[in-house]
């Protein structure tokens, strides 16, 4: 029979993360290790990382819903429809799981990226601040080697925001620096279409969640109308059976999705929305959601096997002072896994 023990973790930011819901200074997780009780020395780690404000089991059921789970893990492992309404508890248990059958070394996809020997393209994350914070940032980025940058807007007036990225279009061509943007659903669906034609006198890649989701018949309107392709991110949350996945993707019919697996219930309720991108033609990346290295290194080695070249949102492990030592690394805007590094889960592991 299984076991398993949970220990709760605030990961504190360096620096505060503002986004167009608020700023961010700490985040709770919760680290869920799982064990055979005839061997509980080997074990596996997940992570329930949540984002406040954001993540759909944000509310005061989460801890006293884990406390359930430790107490009857063998029930909620066999029986996943339980964990629908808690996608960050399914992902933590899926990635113990995952760690534990692969013998407990955070291995849970092995391969080239385990090994060592090849490595995950990323974006660098500018956050929302003011503009000299924006623009110390995105110096320190393209000094760092990367290719792909993505912005969150909506925060700053948008006449600044616009000046911004003249600024960066002045000095990189659209070949030299790719502009991702991530608007959090800041703009409002009356004035969304002509902001975003502002917006394409820079070349942006792709624009993420422009309005706030819910709002099928204008998003799907303004995905047909926009001169910026558009990435539904926060529109996928809480979407759990495979046939509304597909319905909300054919009724929109976005140009990309982003995926986020701590965020959507885990590797196959995301593999899910793969697919039916795949057969519509919608492009995909995927993203961490501010997961220490545990849940990062999970979804960095499931999204390595994946095999999707463009750049991936998974640079966030430098954001927290107290992260988990771990074998990540990156160096010339790639994320490596170096075997020569050890995890120390003194911190997470009781």
């Amino acid at each position: 029979m299984l076991q398993a023990t949970v220990t709760k973790h605030s990961l504190i930011f360096k620096q505060a993360c503002g986004t167009s819901r608020g700023v961010l200074h700490q985040k709770p997780s919760w680290f869920f290790k799982v064990f055979d009780d005839e061997n509980p020395q080997t074990y596996g780690v997940g992570e329930c990382s949540i984002i406040p404000g954001l993540s759909p089991d944000d509310n005061s059921d989460l801890e006293p819903f884990i406390q359930n789970v430790l107490k009857n893990i063998n029930f909620y492992i066999e029986d996943k429809s339980t964990l629908l309404q808690f996608p960050s508890v399914q992902f933590a248990i899926d990635t113990a799981l995952l760690d534990l059958k692969n013998k407990g070394h955070r291995i849970l996809f092995p391969g080239e990226f385990t090994n060592g020997k090849d490595s995950i393209k990323i974006n660098g994350l500018i956050w929302m601040g003011s503009k000299d914070f924006m623009r110390k940032q995105i110096g320190e980025k393209i000094e760092e080697g990367f290719k792909c940058i993505k912005l969150k807007i909506g925060s700053l007036n948008f006449e600044e925001e616009i000046s911004i990225l003249k600024e960066i279009r002045m000095q990189f061509s659209p070949e030299m620096i790719e502009l991702r943007l991530d608007a959090n659903g800041a703009f409002h669906p009356e004035n969304a279409l002509a902001k975003l034609k502002r917006l394409s006198d820079f070349h942006i890649h792709s624009i993420e969640q422009p309005i706030k989701a819910g709002q099928i018949e204008e998003m799907a309107k303004l995905c047909e109308q926009t001169p910026i392709p558009i990435a539904l991110d926060e529109e996928l949350i809480g979407i759990n059976k495979f046939e509304a996945k597909r319905k909300l993707l054919e009724d929109i019919n976005p140009q990309y999705i982003i995926l986020k697996p701590s965020l959507l219930g885990g590797f196959e309720r995301s593999s899910e929305w793969i697919k039916i991108a795949e057969e519509h033609q919608i492009g995909w990346w995927v993203t961490s959601a501010l997961e220490s290295n545990i849940g990062l290194n999970a979804i960095a080695q499931w999204t390595y096997q994946l095999d999707n070249s463009m750049p991936q949102g998974l640079g966030t492990g430098k954001l927290f002072s107290n992260n988990i030592p771990s074998p990540l690394q990156i160096n010339d805007a790639k994320l490596f896994y170096n075997p020569e590094n050890h995890w120390d889960l003194n911190q997470i592991i009781r």
